[in-house]
């Protein structure tokens, strides 16, 4: 989770138990539990996956109630641990991953989520598939018609708040709201019915990286045993719910979910290429002789004009004619640039965006042709195919700053453009690397007989059922 999100809740002096102990399995009990798990895979029917904190860890986010997790980390009056990577910048670990082909290839029917990281829809979970319980940080809803807004950026509320964008929805407009839960707000229907609709129909329901300490999310997975379904816990520490469970994994959820099943089911991984959009606008006047071009330059999000752009840190612009043209460096937000041209010359503007911390580049550059006369009219770009392009493309050279135009409309004094960029690319590790990884770390990690904790109350969260 985010360490903002952490922030921002309010405050309770009881979060449930924290500084858990975490346990590993031996290799060889480790290798005949991946087995076993496989084998209630491949005779499932009806497959459910309910995530926590403990999938994301390895994306560069803190979990809550481990022994460096945020809560520990409040309760012992001990610093917060610093994310290694911006949050908005946290990509899916290979976890998330292979959740997305185990639902292409027909095997995973529904995922449930705790998290408000955005990492499984980011990784390519359709919506109609998931059910985020607890909200998406990155995520406004419209209260009025039910219209949802991914963004590229943390949205600045939690607790259902109003935000300061409206609802783009000509025949609405009503003002978003956040969508990330504080502790005293219930549930919503949305995300809960789907959710116990799947858990009562799963025939295996498969629990990764949680604690299973927030109630009510915390009993869902048990409605799976009520018509004869099977609870695996794959997590590092014990839950309330182990004694439920047909089998419990200790050990890293991302080299048990890939080292076994993945490897089993010989289902292939492939890289993961964040693409983001932003938009360029020219807007062009004559001056009152007509010998001149007055214009505007702005590099904005798609999400509206004064939203973030969180990905980009300055842009340097250049010109063809750059004895004619005097350069510049465009350091704050919002992105502007003005200047005025001789009507009759046509020039390239070239535009060199730096990428802020966490993308997997510097910077890429964009050359833009400008004129006077601009042509009117729109050009029928079909997105998906050029985002497709753009992301093969990525694969294939293994790298980022691949750029393209999905949406363009020309007018005479208006030029706006949509573009989609590769900010990152990440590649996984083969299998068995990642199998020999974990069992290796895992043995050095036992240290003869470890005790657990006494159980205590965990943390509820109001139910509206």
């Amino acid at each position: 989770m985010s360490l903002g999100y952490a922030e921002k809740l309010s405050f309770i002096e009881d979060v449930g138990k924290v500084g858990m102990t975490e346990f590993f399995d031996s290799s060889h009990v480790l290798q005949e539990k991946i087995e076993r798990l496989v084998k209630m895979i491949q005779k499932s029917k009806h497959l459910v996956v309910f995530t926590g904190a403990g999938i994301s860890t390895s994306c560069g986010i803190p979990d809550f109630r481990g022994p460096k997790g945020i809560w520990t980390l409040q309760r012992e009056g001990k610093p917060l641990p610093e994310a290694s990577l911006p949050f908005h910048r946290a990509m899916p670990s290979i976890t998330h991953m292979a959740l997305v082909e185990l639902e292409k290839a027909g095997i995973l029917k529904f995922v449930i989520s705790q998290n408000v990281d955005g990492l499984h829809l980011r990784s390519g979970i359709p919506r109609e598939k998931l059910a985020e319980l607890h909200g998406n940080s990155f995520m406004e809803a419209c209260p009025s018609c039910g219209s949802e807004y991914l963004r590229d950026f943390e949205v600045e509320t939690i607790g259902l708040k109003e935000t300061s964008r409206r609802c783009t929805n000509v025949k609405c407009g009503t003002k978003l709201r956040d969508t990330v839960l504080d502790w005293e707000d219930a549930l919503p229907p949305k995300e809960m019915l789907p959710a116990e609709k799947h858990c009562r129909m799963a025939d295996l329901l498969l629990c990764l990286g949680t604690s299973l300490q927030i109630t009510p999310a915390c009993n869902l997975p048990l409605k799976c045993l009520r018509g004869g379904g099977k609870m695996v816990i794959v997590n590092l520490q014990k839950t309330p719910k182990d004694k439920n469970a047909s089998l419990v994994i200790h050990g890293f959820v991302d080299k048990v979910v890939i080292a076994g099943v993945m490897d089993f089911l010989s289902i292939r991984i492939p890289p993961y290429v964040r693409i983001d959009l932003f938009q360029i606008i020219i807007t062009r006047s004559l001056s009152a002789d007509k010998k001149f071009v007055n214009w505007t330059l702005q590099v904005a999000s798609v999400h509206a004009l004064k939203a973030p752009l969180p990905f980009l840190k300055s842009i340097e612009v250049s010109f063809s004619d750059a004895q004619k043209y005097k350069a510049a460096i465009l350091h704050e937000q919002p992105f502007n640039l003005k200047r005025r041209t001789v009507t009759t010359e046509a020039f390239e503007i070239l535009l060199k965006l730096n990428f802020s911390d966490g993308c997997g580049c510097l910077c890429t550059q964009i050359n833009i042709p400008f004129g006077f006369k601009g042509l009117n009219g729109c050009c029928n770009l079909d997105k998906d195919t050029v985002i497709q392009d753009l992301r093969e493309k990525a694969i294939q050279d293994i790298c980022c700053g691949q750029n393209a135009v999905i949406e363009r409309i020309l007018a005479p004094r208006t030029e706006f453009t949509v573009h989609a960029v590769v900010t990152s690319i990440k590649a996984f590790e083969s299998e068995s690397d990642f199998l020999n990884n974990d069992v290796k770390r895992a043995t050095e990690s036992i240290n003869g007989p470890q005790t657990s904790q006494k159980r205590s109350k965990g943390r509820k969260r109001k139910s509206i059922f």
